[in-house]
């Protein structure tokens, strides 16, 4: 229903029946519609559909093996990496010759730099996690990270137009929207493929859950589980944030959503509660920034934060009120 409400809500209101249709390989009403449909609406609806499941699962990886509430799928500086590799680009064009600045300021060249960045951490982070045994110190090491590409950032921002600075303050709001089918795909792939790589784990998350001496005491391979773990998170998190920009929120409270609805610390139900939460509150929050009637798109990271927030200090509440 949150699929089909995405399509059928814009600037252009499209009946539900004209949408199915369209989808069906049948012909809606009026042709403009089909091509709404089929051209603009559909790939935006699916790239919501693929972050919202990736980051959610992401966001559940992080908080379980870290054994905190506040690690999302950002916690590694995997967006931070991304966001210094789109910032070279953007801050740093006028120190690239002009074919190479024209390239890399293209939408492609853009998610490659962006890719490039992330996988630059996430290496480094791997590599880390082979050489420490304490899981908290490869926390406080992404910390590190996030803070060490933040300043650099820094600086490039103090040193560009405002041109630059406008470029990229609209790729960091995050949008879902304008990516072509080749993009879609390779997001697709990579999504499936962290997804089950999540799975593997479901089974060691649950013993994770009281601590990493009873994990170890279950006979899990910890070290083994918590490079799986990593590499599935680092791959939706940096594919993502690529494709679409740093999309907040998301990632940090859905878990947290699931658990409250779902009523269990079990991850086989987790894992799947978080997957369709995830999907269904990215598509929501998109539905929204499409501003019914209206031709404006408001930022993505805008609207999960003003939408979810209050989604879960509701939950909250309700689940602790007063006897």
């Amino acid at each position: 229903m949150a699929f089909l409400l995405n399509l059928s809500l814009g600037s252009v209101k499209i009946p539900f029946i004209d949408v199915v249709h369209s989808l069906t390989g049948g012909e809606a009403s009026k042709s403009t519609w089909e091509y709404i449909i089929l051209h603009y609406r559909l790939p935006k609806a699916l790239t919501a559909l693929l972050a919202g499941m990736g980051l959610s699962v992401s966001g559940l990886l992080m908080q379980t093996l870290f054994r905190n509430p506040l690690a999302g799928p950002d916690v590694l500086g995997l967006s931070s990496g991304a966001s210094l590799g789109v910032a070279f680009v953007i801050l740093g064009a006028g120190f690239l010759p002009g074919i190479l600045a024209g390239f890399f300021l293209s939408p492609y060249g853009i998610v490659l730099a962006s890719t490039a960045g992330s996988f630059m951490v996430l290496l480094a982070i791997l590599v880390v996690s082979q050489r420490l045994r304490d899981t908290m110190a490869i926390l406080i090491i992404g910390l590190m990270f996030s803070s060490f590409t933040g300043a650099i950032v820094g600086v490039l921002t103090f040193f560009s137009t405002s041109e630059q600075l406008q470029k990229f303050t609209f790729w960091s709001l995050g949008s879902l929207g304008n990516l072509p089918w080749e993009h879609i795909i390779i997001l697709a792939v990579v999504c499936i493929a962290g997804l089950l790589l999540s799975a593997i784990c479901i089974k060691p998350l649950d013993a994770l859950l009281l601590g990493e001496r009873y994990a170890k005491s279950m006979g899990i391979n910890f070290k083994r589980t918590r490079f799986i773990i990593i590499l599935a998170a680092s791959l939706l998190t940096g594919t993502i944030t690529a494709f679409t920009g740093p999309i907040a929120f998301v990632g940090l409270v859905v878990p947290h959503i699931a658990k409250l609805v779902f009523k269990t610390s079990s991850h086989l139900i987790l894992y799947v509660g978080t997957i369709l939460s995830g999907a269904i509150i990215l598509l929501v929050c998109d539905t929204f920034t499409q501003m019914p009637g209206s031709e404006y798109v408001l930022p993505i990271n805008a609207i999960t934060s003003i939408i979810g927030a209050p989604i879960v200090i509701w939950l909250l509440m309700r689940k602790h009120k007063p006897v």
